[in-house]
């Protein structure tokens, strides 16, 4: 039955997105169209549909040509098909009215038309870009990379945050938040799946759903840990366990065990293979261009990114201006006296360690709804880079390390963009060798190094 549970949660899942075909398909099958026609002519998309075979998709098109008649035409295009894998939306087969292409004549459309990167087809589906206002290439250029980097830019700024959270209170980082987005990913595959199971479902209900499942299951995780794993290990220390926390090499040891175990966890329950969803949503929005440059975002990235950057402020402002947060900055500051004034640092700590995990699953929301999916071991890359990105915008503060989240997907953007893409995550180590040597307390936190507690 294990065995079973993946399929059965991804075929779920996938049924909740309410398309047979998702628009990344489409839209391979309509930037065909213009290399069966003649250079020059006028194509007009006329009706979408199912084709005669499983996993074939059907677009009725006209076409005219300068000074001749409309006609109108048909193209079919056969699909691997509609599973998990990396292959689940390759094209396999094309047919032009009813004449399926022979072998060759595919592989050179495919090899290079489709594939072609330098100088991608045009696609005949595409809003018209003439009206699109005129910008500088290099501004259309840094727009298309800032567009592109919001969605990461949240994933760290909430997983940043979370780290930010734990760390202000106990002066200890916790190195199993990237495995909670892990799980959160997983979980919002759950929650997709719950909803088309018991329920009428559509895009947007099947994304609110995942985003549900995945921050009540990570927070459900993340009490867990605090109750069975971190408290024990501060009673064996301390008898006297108000406010006072266990050694950090202890800490740090049983976190990294933990986000082992949870790592382990996933790929038993998902399986050892990549599964990508299918995306939603992904329509590319034109918003302007420099000559055959267009600049385009998916209203999906856009909503999942505004999501995450408001949970992110919410918890800044949480911290900053409600009677938790001054619970929060009281324990922060001094524990023991914040519990002679009636502030209970467990509590404190156990609702902290919640909120943290429950940012982290919504992270992982991000990663599936944007990326297509997040494999068992995604999530110790992920939640290092946002650990350097809490240190640099100062890890005792939340507001600061969400900024330092965003100073990395910055970083990550621009060299990207000037730099060999290989070698990007070593930078991204290098630069927090660089802040500790230079500005160990980050943006918000002391410029010199804190005394060395004996």
């Amino acid at each position: 039955m294990r065995h079973l549970l993946p399929s059965i949660l991804l075929v779920l899942a996938l049924a909740s997105c309410g398309e047979r075909f998702d628009t990344d398909q489409m839209r391979l099958c309509r930037q065909a169209i213009p290399a069966l026609n003649a250079p020059g002519a006028a194509i007009a998309i006329d009706r979408v549909q199912d084709g005669a075979r499983p996993h074939m998709l059907g677009i009725s098109y006209s076409v005219s040509t300068p000074g001749g008649v409309a006609r109108r035409r048909r193209i079919d295009c056969l699909f691997a098909g509609e599973g998990q894998a990396l292959t689940r939306g390759a094209l396999i087969g094309i047919a032009a009215d009813g004449r399926p292409m022979s072998d060759a004549s595919f592989y050179l459309l495919r090899r290079f038309y489709l594939e072609n990167r330098e100088e991608p087809p045009p696609d005949p589906g595409a809003s018209p870009s003439e009206a699109l206002p005129e910008i500088a290439p290099a501004l259309a250029y840094g727009l298309q990379q800032g567009l592109s980097a919001l969605p990461s830019a949240a994933i760290y700024a909430l997983l940043a945050c979370a780290y930010a959270l734990i760390y202000g209170l106990t002066g200890r980082i916790i190195l199993s938040f990237g495995e909670f987005a892990a799980l959160g990913a997983l979980s919002a595959v759950v929650g997709a799946a719950l909803l088309v199971a018991y329920a009428a479902s559509t895009p947007a209900t099947g994304l609110v759903a995942a985003f549900i499942v995945a921050i009540l299951v990570c927070a459900l995780h993340g009490f867990a840990m605090g109750r069975f794993v971190l408290r024990p290990l501060e009673s064996r220390f301390h008898d006297d366990t108000l406010g006072r926390q266990a050694p950090g090499q202890q800490v740090l040891i049983a976190t990294i065990g933990l986000a082992i175990a949870l790592s382990e966890y996933l790929r038993l329950a998902q399986g050892a293979n990549l599964r990508w969803l299918p995306p939603v949503f992904n329509e590319p929005l034109a918003l302007a261009r420099a000559g055959s440059f267009i600049v385009t975002v998916t209203p999906l990235g856009l909503a999942v990114a505004a999501a995450g950057f408001a949970v992110t402020l919410g918890l800044i402002l949480l911290i900053a201006r409600s009677a938790y947060g001054r619970a929060w900055r009281a324990v922060s500051d001094d524990a023991r006296t914040a519990a002679l004034f009636g502030v209970d640092p467990r509590a404190v700590h156990d609702k902290a360690l919640i909120l943290a995990c429950a940012a982290s699953g919504m992270a992982g929301v991000v990663v599936t709804a944007v990326y297509g999916g997040m494999g068992f071991a995604g999530g110790f890359s992920l939640g290092l880079k946002a650990l350097v990105g809490s240190i640099l915008g100062g890890i005792g503060s939340p507001a600061g390390a969400a900024l330092g989240g965003l100073c990395i997907a910055l970083f990550e953007v621009l060299w990207s963009s000037t730099m060999p893409i290989d070698h990007r995550d070593i930078a991204v180590y290098s630069l927090l060798a660089v802040v500790l040597i230079l500005r160990p307390g980050g943006f918000f936190g002391d410029g010199a190094l804190a005394p060395r507690q004996v």
